[in-house]
């Protein structure tokens, strides 16, 4: 029962520990799933160039540019233009975190409303797509403050010197972020942002905001932020604890067992030894009290008893005849018949018995054993004439006990008797002087070689 016990016990911790580790396994996998999931927005009109716009509290994009404090004469076809006809505006595209988590990587995709000239973008990257007779034309420009026409095959312009590529209605750029320790666009920390910047020009009185930006975007969760990382440390918290204490109570209750095991082997020792002295007064029934402790202990297994229990029993039987104290060595001894009054002298262990073991209160029930183990099933026994259940039950069981091994060895006014004897009187007897349930008990127990009749 204690191996079930402890079985059961290290299959649960095991269980739990299995549950806790696959929580955990599955919190990293969401958060994995999440940091590899790309998200998207698009932003245009007011939503872009005005306050910024957001989509769901996650990322939002401002572009609202700057006051223009310069132009510049772009004379397209040579018309011999004399006042500036292209307005410089710097554009700040403030991209903006607006969660708990970092934004690991970005790139936006800006399209292009109306003509305009690129001048200079800062940090990042620009991939430049631009459409002419009916062609894609496509290069990438690591950074726009450094380009040379003559490394692109872009359609560019050149204006007192300066060189713009050409961006017409429908062309679009991809700009991606750098990550250099000068710029450090990306992460992007919670609550925090980067703004990427593109100066262009456009024609005086017109502007970009009709133009569409589409941006995509990767988080980067801790996998401390995962609700399921915290349920799996408060289960482990829980489950170490747990297995803390069960550890100090398995040492505790250890501890007692072998205490109070020790405490069983004395007390076993001390009644085993008291009751010693009394079988020591008569040569004849020496280890009577021991031999008919064993065989009740064997009638209560067979009727469910056990552990503790058993051993309750065990010593009540033990004690059966402690009584016998009093009783004069001469009357146990004598080998003849017994007058009246030295008969009803013997039968006053009973009561003596009774007597000494009612003060034995740390073993429950001590002296129903010594008192009332000479009562017979029919009421015709002693020293009350209790019959049939109102005899308690461990004086039932040790009647059945102390008449077999009275009949299975030799007295001083008899020899034992034989096997077929023994089983006939314990037969004959069942329903006068026995339970017959419990010498039934004790019939099977003969029978299934458990309790052995001695031979010659």
């Amino acid at each position: 029962m204690k191996n079930e016990t402890k079985k059961r016990t290290a299959l649960i911790y095991i269980v739990t520990l299995l549950a806790l580790v696959a929580c955990l396994g599955i919190g990293k996998a969401k958060t994995n799933a999440y940091n590899n999931t790309i998200h998207n927005a698009v932003f245009s009109g007011d939503q872009l160039f005005s306050s910024g716009g957001k989509l769901n509290g996650s990322v939002s994009v401002n572009a609202v540019p700057r006051s223009s404090t310069w132009g510049k004469i772009f004379d397209l076809y040579d018309e011999g233009l004399t006042e500036n006809n292209y307005q410089a505006y710097t554009y700040d595209f403030t991209v903006m975190n607006d969660t708990k988590d970092k934004v690991s990587a970005f790139n936006f995709v800006l399209t292009f409303s109306t003509d305009a000239f690129l001048a200079s973008a800062w940090n990042g990257s620009l991939e430049i797509h631009q459409y002419r007779d009916g062609q894609e034309i496509v290069d990438l420009i690591p950074d726009l403050r450094e380009f040379n026409p003559a490394n692109h095959k872009l359609e560019t312009l050149s204006v007192d010197g300066e060189t713009f590529v050409s961006m017409k209605a429908g062309d679009w750029l991809l700009y991606t972020p750098s990550s250099t320790m000068n710029a450090m666009e990306v992460p992007i920390e919670p609550f925090e942002g980067t703004t990427p910047g593109i100066i262009m020009y456009v024609k005086m009185g017109e502007d970009i905001e009709q133009s569409t930006l589409e941006i995509e975007y990767r988080f980067h969760r801790r996998f401390r932020s995962e609700p399921l990382f915290w349920v799996s440390m408060a289960g482990f918290f829980i489950w170490l604890v747990a297995l803390i204490v069960l550890g100090i109570t398995s040492a505790q209750i250890k501890k007692f067992r072998v205490r109070h095991e020790r405490d069983n082997v004395i007390i076993n020792e001390s009644i085993e030894t008291f009751t010693g002295f009394i079988d020591a007064k008569d040569p004849y029934t020496n280890g009577h009290s021991k031999r008919v402790a064993t065989y009740t202990r064997l009638i209560a297994k067979e009727m469910g008893y056990q552990g503790e229990d058993l051993d309750h029993i065990y010593y009540i039987a033990l004690l059966h005849d402690c009584g016998k104290i009093g009783v004069p060595d001469h009357i146990l001894g004598k080998p003849g018949r017994l007058t009246d009054e030295e008969f009803e002298i013997i039968k006053s262990h009973t009561v003596r018995g009774g007597d000494i073991l009612s003060s034995f209160r740390s073993l429950e029930n001590a002296g129903e054993g010594a008192l009332y183990h000479h009562e017979r099933y029919d009421g015709k026994g002693y020293p009350e004439g209790k019959a049939g259940e109102d005899i308690p039950l461990i004086a039932r069981m040790i009647c059945v006990a102390d008449s077999f091994d009275a009949m299975n060895t030799n007295r001083v006014y008899r020899n034992k008797l034989s096997r077929d004897v023994i089983i006939n009187e314990i037969e004959t007897n069942k329903g006068r002087q026995f339970d017959p349930e419990i010498a039934d008990i004790m019939l099977k127990l003969i029978r299934d070689g458990k309790i052995e009749i001695s031979e010659g």
